[in-house]
Parts: C-alpha cells; sequence; structure tokens
C-alpha cells in the first residue's frame, strides 16, 4: 500500500472543506476542491463551464482571502484545482485520498459515496468530516473494498491551526488503512491524532459540550454570571482565555446547540443525557439570531458608549439583553494569582469557599465524573480522552491530568460527601491503591488504564524527541533558572528555555555562551530548540522587558549596554562555533528569539512559525545581531555577487521588514521574508522538532562540518539615505506611521546601510555591530521609548506614539 499522499480530494468548498484542501496544499499535496453545481442556472449558463463552478469558485475565494490566512503561504493555492460533482467526478480516480465535507445530511453523503465507489481507485482512502454521524449509517450499501478503505477524519475548525483530528475506524476499515492515515496525518500535516470510536460527537465533542452544557445549567443554580463563569474558567483553570462562553461565540452559538442535540438524539443511554437538551434561553438566543461572532452578537457583543469607548456587554439569559460585563471579584481567583503553578492555581480556586469556587468546582467535578463513565464507550484510554481535550479545546491540562492536579483522593472524598456518582471504575482504582491517573518512574511516562486495571508505558514515537523525558532520566549537563543543556545522545545537546515567555535576559545569555563552552569540549553539535507545555507555542518572546525597563528606571544603562554586547557575543559564538548549531523554533519567535535563531548554521521550523524582529514595539532596534544577520541571509541567499544599486531590491525590504516589525504567518511566510534560508526545512509536526533538529546536526557533521569563515559584508552605504527619506515622507503623509516611526526607522537604515560609507563597501561584521550597540543605548534613553515599553508591558500591544 502506498504510504504517501500525492493526490487527494476534498468535496465540499464551505468553510470546513475549503480549510481542509488549503490545509492539504500547504502541506504540499496536490488538491482537486469539488463541489455541486448551482441548482438555479439557467440555460445559458448550465452550459458555461465558469457558470457550473460558481460554487467551489466561491468557496475558493474565500478559502484563499480568509483571515488568518488558512493557507500556509499564498502560492500554496496553485496546488488546488477546482471542479464540479457533474463534469469532474472520473478525476477522483487518480486520487489516494478522497474527504467528504458535505452537508450534515446522511443521504447526501450516502449519495455522494455511491458515486465515490463507482470512481475510486482500488487503494484510495474515502474518510468523511462527519462530526455526528454515525459511520455505519453512511457506507450501508457500499462495496467491501470501499468500506474497508473508509474511515472518519474528523478535522476541528479552522483544520490549518486546530491540532485534534479525530481518526475514526469504521467495523470494517483495515488495520493498515487506519495506521496509514494516522502517520500521514501525524508527520506531513502536523496532527495531533486520537483514535476515536464509532460514537456520538465522537471525543472532543462529547466531552468538551458536555462542560458547556453542565456550566450553563448550573448559572441559575448557583447563582452566577455568564462573565464570572468565563473568569472562572479562563486562564486561571488553564483553559483558553475565550474560556467558556466566549468559545461558543467564537464556534457558533446554533454550531454549539447542534452538537448538543446530535448528543442528546444519538446517545439515549448517556446518563447526563438531560443536559445536552440545552437551557431554553439558548434557543431563543438562535431564534434572534444571536450566533455568535459571526454576526457580532451572542453571549457577549461589543458596542462603542457614550464617550466613543468600546465596550464589552454580556447577555443576561432572563431578558435576553445586554448588560455590561463586569469582572468577578472572588477570593479564589486572587488566591490562584498568587500561586506558583497550574495545579496550586486549580486547586486554589476549586477548593476555595467563595461563589465563584462552588461553581468552578461543581462544573470540574462533573465533568471529571463525565470522563471518566465514557471509557470504554468513546476511547479505550484516559490519554486520547486528555489529548482530545488539549489538542481540540486548547485546555493545558485535560481531564484526567486535572484530576491528578486536585487530588484523586481528596476530590473523590468531596464527591462522596455532597452525594456525587462517582464511576465503579474509579472505585476500583481506589480500590487497587491507585491515586494517580500519570506517573513517572525512570524517565518514563506511565497512564492507568481503567479497564485493564493497571499502569501501562505511554511511549514516546520513535521519531519523537522528549526533552521531559530525557531530563527526568537525568540527561541534564547543566541548567540555569530559565535553561537547560540536555543530552539528546551521539553527542547532540539541547539548549532547551524554559523561562517566562522563554525571554532573553542576563541570565539566559550567560548560559548560550556556557551551552558553547560546553558542547566544543563535550559534543558534537547543538540544536537550540525547546518544547513548550500546554499549547502556549512561544519559543521565545523576545528580550526580558520588565527588567530591562527596571534598570532603565535605576540608570543602570551601563549594564544594558554590557548585556546588549553579551548577548552580540553569544549569537557570534553560535555562529562561529566549531560544531553545527541548529536552531528549531515555533509558535512566536519573536525580537531576542528571532535574533538566536538567525545566528545559528540552519533552522528547523515548525509550520506554524511567528517570526520577527519587533524591536520597534516598544522604540528599539535589534541588539542581538539581528539587523546583521538577516541582512547577510538575505543578501547572500538571493546571490553571493549582488552588487551597486542591486542591492537596494534586497535592502529595502529588509529594513522595512524590521521597522515595521512584520512577523510571519507561517514559516513559509518566514521564508518569504528572508527569516529562513534555502538551507533551512519546515515541518509539520511540532513534537518532531527536537528529533528533526537532531538529525540535521549529524547530517552536517556526516558531511564534514566546517564553521563559516568571518567575511566583510558588502552594504548599501550612503545610497540609503535619499531612497529612505523619500519613502518616509511618503508614509507619514499618509498617517501610515508616526514621527517616532520615522526617527527609528532612519537609525535602522544608518546600522543596516553600514553607516556613512559608499554603496558597495565591504564592512567588517562588528561595523553593524557597533552601530547596533551605539543605537540600543541611545534609545533607551527616549521618553518615547519608555512610554512604548511602559504600554506594552501593560497592555501586551505596541503602542504607535
Amino acid at each position: 500500500m502506498n504510504q504517501s499522499i500525492r493526490q487527494a480530494a476534498v468535496i465540499g468548498s464551505g468553510v470546513m472543506g475549503g480549510g481542509i484542501a488549503a490545509l492539504l496544499a500547504s502541506a504540499g499535496i496536490q488538491t482537486l476542491l469539488l463541489d455541486i453545481v448551482s441548482p438555479d442556472l439557467d440555460e445559458e449558463d448550465a452550459e458555461n463551464p465558469a457558470a457550473r463552478n460558481r460554487l467551489v469558485q466561491a468557496g475558493f475565494r474565500k478559502m484563499t482571502s480568509a483571515a488568518p490566512p488558512l493557507l500556509m503561504h499564498p502560492g500554496d493555492a496553485d496546488r488546488i484545482r477546482i471542479g464540479n460533482l457533474e463534469d469532474d467526478m472520473d478525476r477522483l480516480s487518480a486520487c489516494d485520498w478522497i474527504v467528504e465535507a458535505v452537508v450534515e445530511n446522511p443521504a447526501v453523503k450516502k449519495e455522494l459515496f455511491a458515486r465515490i465507489d463507482a470512481v475510486r481507485k482500488p487503494d484510495a482512502v474515502v474518510s468523511s468530516n462527519t462530526s455526528g454521524i454515525p459511520l455505519k449509517a453512511i457506507t450501508d450499501g457500499r462495496s467491501a473494498a470501499f468500506r474497508r478503505h473508509f474511515l472518519g477524519t474528523h478535522f476541528f475548525n479552522p483544520a490549518r491551526y486546530m491540532r485534534l483530528l479525530e481518526i475514526v475506524p469504521g467495523a470494517d476499515t483495515l488495520p493498515e488503512v487506519v495506521r496509514r492515515m494516522e502517520r500521514i496525518a501525524e508527520r506531513d500535516l502536523g496532527k495531533g491524532v486520537v483514535r476515536a470510536k464509532d460514537t456520538a460527537n465522537f471525543i472532543g465533542n462529547r466531552i468538551g459540550i458536555h462542560g458547556i452544557a453542565l456550566a450553563l445549567a448550573m448559572l441559575a443554580q448557583e447563582g452566577i454570571g455568564i462573565a464570572a463563569a468565563d473568569a472562572l474558567f479562563g486562564r486561571p483553570m488553564g483553559r483558553p482565555r475565550s474560556a467558556l462562553f466566549k468559545t461558543c461565540d467564537i464556534v457558533g452559538v446554533d454550531v454549539i446547540s447542534f452538537v448538543a442535540a446530535n448528543t442528546f438524539h444519538m446517545a439515549p443511554a448517556d446518563e447526563q443525557r438531560a443536559l445536552f437538551d440545552l437551557p431554553s434561553f439558548v434557543g431563543g438566543m438562535i431564534a434572534r439570531g444571536l450566533l455568535g461572532d459571526k454576526v457580532g452578537a451572542g453571549f457577549y457583543k461589543k458596542e462603542r458608549g457614550p464617550d466613543g469607548e468600546t465596550r464589552r456587554l454580556v447577555i443576561d439569559p432572563v431578558t435576553l439583553a445586554y448588560v455590561p460585563a463586569l469582572g468577578p471579584d472572588y477570593p479564589c481567583l486572587a488566591a490562584a494569582k498568587k500561586a506558583k503553578t497550574l495545579p496550586e492555581r486549580i486547586r486554589a480556586i476549586v477548593y476555595g469557599q467563595d461563589t465563584g469556587a462552588r461553581f468552578a468546582w461543581k462544573v470540574t467535578a462533573g465533568s471529571l465524573l463525565y470522563a471518566a463513565n465514557r471509557i470504554p464507550e468513546i476511547s479505550d484510554t484516559i490519554v486520547d480522552i486528555d489529548n482530545a481535550m488539549r489538542w481540540g479545546y486548547h485546555f493545558d491540562l485535560g481531564p484526567f491530568e486535572t484530576w491528578d492536579a486536585i487530588g484523586l483522593r481528596e476530590s473523590v472524598a468531596r464527591m462522596d460527601a455532597e452525594k456525587m456518582a462517582v464511576p465503579e471504575c474509579i472505585r476500583r482504582m481506589q480500590a487497587d491503591g491507585v491515586d494517580l491517573f500519570y506517573k513517572t518512574e525512570g524517565g518514563k511516562t506511565y497512564f492507568y488504564d481503567l479497564v485493564a486495571r493497571t499502569y501501562r508505558e505511554r511511549t514516546v514515537p520513535a521519531d519523537v524527541i522528549s526533552l521531559a523525558h530525557r531530563k527526568a532520566a537525568g540527561a541534564v549537563a547543566a541548567s540555569c533558572s530559565t535553561a537547560s543543556l540536555v543530552d539528546l545522545g551521539e553527542g547532540v545537546y539541547c539548549c532547551a528555555f524554559h523561562g517566562k515567555m522563554n525571554a532573553i535576559d542576563a541570565v539566559l545569555i550567560e548560559f548560550l555562551h556556557q551551552s558553547v563552552a560546553y558542547v566544543q569540549q563535550h559534543g558534537a553539535g547543538l540544536v537550540v530548540g525547546n518544547q513548550a507545555e500546554g499549547v502556549s507555542g512561544i519559543f521565545s518572546a523576545g528580550a526580558d522587558l520588565a527588567g530591562m525597563a527596571g534598570a532603565v528606571m535605576q540608570g543602570r544603562l551601563d549594564a544594558l549596554l554590557d548585556m546588549v554586547r553579551r548577548f552580540q557575543g553569544a549569537v557570534c559564538a553560535l555562529r562561529y562555533a566549531p560544531f553545527p548549531v541548529v536552531a528549531a523554533p515555533y509558535g512566536l519567535t519573536l525580537g531576542g528569539g528571532c535574533e538566536v535563531c538567525l545566528g545559528a548554521d540552519r533552522m528547523v521550523a515548525h509550520a506554524e512559525l511567528y517570526m520577527g524582529l519587533v524591536e520597534t514595539g516598544v522604540g528599539l532596534l535589534p541588539g542581538g545581531c539581528g539587523c546583521l544577520n538577516l541582512w547577510r541571509k538575505v543578501s547572500t541567499s538571493v546571490c553571493e555577487a549582488v552588487n551597486g544599486l542591486d542591492m537596494m531590491r534586497f535592502f529595502e525590504p529588509v529594513l522595512m521588514t524590521i521597522a515595521l516589525a512584520k512577523v510571519s504567518t507561517s514559516a513559509a511566510d518566514a521564508r518569504a521574508m528572508g527569516f529562513l534560508g534555502p538551507c533551512d526545512r519546515i515541518v509539520f509536526n511540532r513534537e518532531h522538532l527536537i528529533a528533526e533538529a537532531k538529525k540535521e546536526v549529524l547530517r552536517m557533521v556526516q558531511d564534514g562540518y566546517a564553521p563559516p569563515v568571518k567575511r566583510k559584508i558588502k552594504v548599501v552605504g550612503d545610497a540609503a539615505g535619499g531612497i529612505v527619506d523619500t519613502g518616509l515622507n511618503d508614509m507619514r503623509q499618509g498617517g501610515l506611521i508616526s514621527e517616532y516611526d520615522a526617527f527609528l526607522t532612519r537609525r535602522l537604515a544608518h546600522i543596516l546601510s553600514g553607516g556613512d560609507v559608499r554603496y558597495g563597501t565591504e564592512v567588517e561584521e562588528e561595523v553593524l555591530l557597533t552601530l547596533e550597540q551605539e543605537a540600543f543605548l541611545d534609545l533607551v534613553k527616549e521618553k518615547k521609548t519608555h512610554a512604548r515599553v511602559e504600554h506594552m508591558l501593560r497592555t501586551g500591544k505596541p503602542l504607535r506614539n
């Protein structure tokens, strides 16, 4: 059986189908996107190919213009061909994988599968993206070969950004087909795969919608408001900022209601079935068209007040009128703020004594009991349930991980005291003397199998390196408060950041120097990478702004300048180390984090890479070789011999990328911006990054690695001045930048151009580094820079003063 997917088809060009097609195309797969012919064509249009493709063309346009973008790079759209289900069915015969993403109507799906069955090639996989219809109901009557190659592939929307993919084998699906699609989904599409059973709403939505339904039922019972519930079940509980009801608005109130109704009708034996018949006020919202973000009003809406300020309102479940969304003042939330770890935060909330704590306890306890009761109905393991909630709902901890956090014995004792129905599997677990769902021993993680009543190893795939497991096994060569040097084996080490937001501070800078020295003596190569817990996705958010602001306030400018010099030295040490250095960035890779990566020999980047030199947002300029290394990377990647005015074609994009604090929308976009070069690789599965970076180091060693030689840098010199001034004047007059933005850009141009030299001059790299240092020292004294730093620390957003 062919193990790769060269040609795929997606049937249905709506929001879900378009998103799946965009993901496949971005992963390098040639994709055919089909939809129906519009039923209302007149006689003239009935023969017009463009008119017959009107619906699929509209879906394609929406997909290519979506914000945030569904494609990793606009050019990925070239891998998508469109057609319709009347004229182009025969084209499915060339496809290795056919994904159905049409309307949730069993009759429509059955008719479509009958047509696919007639044209598919023998080993083609056919899958349905249904989220609620039983697979057996839509494959009845199909050939045995079709059923053996058929399964559910439930993508979460949007397919590019949501990591979870539930793979649901049918009754007749071949095991090798399931394994093949799991490998492709994980390796090529970067998905977190859970194997679900053919039950109502599978795993993620069965558990997730139950939690929302339970919270809805508890609002009136506990006398708590929607905004208060979200304040509790957001970041304090390790949930996304959208919490419960803002999430409903994002997904769509009508969609939440539809999924809940699926469980109500399709799971008659569910002990919590009544909860899925949502409160009547939700139906009232739907009847009034209050469907969430897609219409601008749902559980929440925004409006402009008399003072011109935008304010957030929340719906009153009784009257369906909107009232101000006021933040609650619960003691349990204040206690959670003082906690140092997520388990401590959760315990502070659920074991508190106030109204909010009681609500949080009842919703949490009810959710944990429900999850335990679903084994083995929807999944055989607690791991797949926890993964589904972390990957599909962005929980930092799944239900059973949460249960470990609050303590099994303590929580069950309270459940018993409050006469909650504790599942028999939990009773047996306690009777066996087991108090933890997960445990780590000898560097290995184990999970408790509630069915077999024993611990099983939570294995790490062969193509994944877990830094946590390596650390637990004692493979830490050195460490500091914000980073560790982890032995990956075969002479390769990993400098892994683990401070808050993985920010670059003085301690981390010194540790980079130490890591280079250690590997030079003991190893063959270095990976710079980390594996963030939860779903934060932050390789490094940049410099430690709070520490920098404190130093400025205390007048310690000499110490700041010394830190900049040490940071430049650390990046140069990475670049010129006598061994290969590979950076493994993912997610937010900003400012100093970006500069560290630019200093590496190569990058192995995750597809979801948001990389940029964003220092202008806080009134500064790159101070860790960022200007030097981005200019060098762009100019030498394009042509080893750029000269004269031709260099301006590359100078201007580099200048504006830094000046406007541009951040890539993907790794493909980062390549287009110049952050990634032709030798850098892109990996779709974030869990594979460290292992792939290690492989890259070993390949370079095997190929006879020689460190780069310091060479002079060709710069544009004084040719930049006039062109930059003209462009800035136009942007100022157009209101696109502020006066201070223009000031920063001129200073940046001075650095990138090599200072007061003629264009085409070759300068030592120390020239640009000295210009970076001087600019940094000057800018930290500016009041407008102070204002930008203060605003960023206070709001998390840049100030354009």
